[in-house]
């Protein structure tokens, strides 16, 4: 019977070609009706008396003048019964005509209101307005359908991501209740998605992570051992209310592994340079020792010994330089913060150069919140780094330094060889000078990143030799 129902209002599928039921189960949708009085007569019985109302006049005259006129009494009974039956005809064929696509149109929309997109009306002609009305409705359908399928690829796509993020998501609603959780979620709190789905943060743990002041940081026992995680809130709306997102990171197997790789650095600098100073060392003691057993001695053997022993004192006192430098690139103290004029700094580490005239090109009156103790300590280094590079090619040096609202940039340059190695300027200890200790450069890095700034090295575009640049933020 639904089957026929949706035949009558032309309610087809486009792929098969079908007549298709609209609804739940195998019902079809009937558009609901308000409640209205109970003199309310619908569009389905309305339109058949219209079409009587105006049609009656005409009828009647016809009776009128078959029953008045010289005819037969056959022919009266016979022509009367072609009038009203012609008559009751055309009401049922406008209502057929208007009704039925009408009764189309609402069931291809109750299907679209329900979510069932491939619903088409069926004999849709476009040359009449109701044929137009059902053309639309169709066109709809089909850009909810491909909408509708373009946003199930998209939530596909989006759990296939979240699914392989090594971080653990969460998805707070505006009541704090949890309302989506991806795989690494799932692992971090214990316990699986549908356990988890609708409670509240504070049952899970994580309250303190959704408000403004929540820690940037999160240290978490998992697999035996402390895990250390990087948190991230944002806030965002669906359906109008808003919802915020958690984001955990561990951090500790980066962090395990920068460590490792600057124990690495550091156990090879300390080793290549301990072992520089304790192999002469280790080599002049054994030949003092043959000296002293030596039976007889050789007249000039006290000046021999005199002279191991000056080599050993040097070694020894190179070594303990060493180890004094690397104490203090391990023990640099915070930065104590005042307002430093940068055009009295810069000028006054300028003069501080002996060995050639510095060319300094003064930039806006500026200061900047920092330790100038520090900032001495690091724009000396760069400064005297340029004036050993242009020692053997005899150009200049020059300092100059921009600034706006923000950013606060100092450079040097010189016109010196250029670098031939950058992957290691910033090593610890790493140095290509004869007498280098290593740590003018790290040390002048990890002045700048304390004072939240950083330091580039790079061969100059425009000419020869090397541009050192330190940022240092304004504000």
């Amino acid at each position: 019977m639904a089957s026929e129902k949706a035949r009558e209002s032309g309610i087809g599928n486009r792929e098969s070609g079908e007549p298709r039921e609209q609804g739940t189960g195998n019902r079809v949708t009937q558009p609901s009706r308000p409640t209205h009085h109970a003199t309310y007569l619908p569009l389905e019985a309305r339109l058949p008396l219209i079409v009587l109302a105006g049609g009656l006049p005409g009828v009647i005259i016809s009776l009128v003048w078959l029953w008045t006129g010289e005819h037969g009494i056959e022919v009266r009974w016979t022509l009367s019964v072609v009038v009203v039956i012609a008559w009751l005809a055309a009401a049922a064929l406008a209502r057929e005509r208007v009704v039925r696509p009408l009764q189309t149109l609402s069931n291809l929309l109750s299907a679209l209101r329900e979510g069932d997109f491939s619903v088409r009306g069926a004999g849709a002609n476009t040359d009449d307005a109701l044929g137009i009305a059902m053309t639309e409705v169709n066109a709809l359908g089909n850009t909810l359908q491909s909408q509708r399928l373009g946003a199930m690829e998209a939530t596909a796509l989006l759990r296939t991501v979240m699914t392989e993020i090594d971080s653990a998501i969460f998805a707070f609603d505006a009541g704090g209740r949890l309302r989506l959780v991806n795989r690494e979620g799932e692992r971090v709190l214990g316990q699986p998605y549908e356990r988890l789905l609708g409670r509240s943060a504070d049952t899970l743990g994580l309250d303190q992570y959704l408000r403004d002041d929540a820690p940037r940081t999160l240290e978490m026992a998992r697999d035996g051992r402390t895990s250390r995680w990087d948190v991230r809130r944002r806030e965002f709306r669906q359906d109008g209310l808003p919802h915020q997102l958690l984001v955990l990171t561990d951090v500790s197997h980066v962090l395990r592994e920068e460590e490792r790789l600057a124990w690495q650095r550091i156990v090879r600098v300390l080793s290549h340079e301990i072992n520089n100073s304790l192999a002469p060392i280790k080599s002049i003691a054994r030949s003092l020792q043959r000296v002293i057993r030596r039976e007889p001695r050789s007249p000039d053997w006290e000046p021999e010994v005199l002279h191991g022993l000056d080599v050993i004192e040097g070694r020894s006192g190179s070594l303990s330089r060493f180890l004094q430098a690397y104490a203090r690139l391990a023990q640099l103290p915070k930065p104590v913060r005042r307002s430093v004029d940068v055009g009295a700094w810069v000028e006054r580490v300028v003069d501080l150069e002996e060995r050639m005239n510095v060319t300094l090109c003064p930039g806006p009156p500026t200061t900047v919140d920092a330790d100038r103790d520090q900032l001495d300590q690091l724009l000396i280094n760069l400064v005297r780094n340029a004036v050993d590079a242009v020692a053997d090619t005899g150009g200049g040096v020059r300092v100059s330094w921009t600034a706006d609202d923000a950013v606060l940039v100092v450079d040097v340059e010189d016109e010196g060889h250029g670098l031939s190695d950058t992957a290691n300027l910033f090593v610890p200890f790493f140095t290509t000078k004869p007498n280098g200790t290593g740590i003018g450069l790290a040390l002048s890095r990890q002045i700048a990143e304390a004072h939240g700034g950083t330091l580039t090295l790079e061969n100059r575009s425009g000419g020869v030799g090397v541009r050192a640049r330190l940022r240092l933020p304004l504000q």
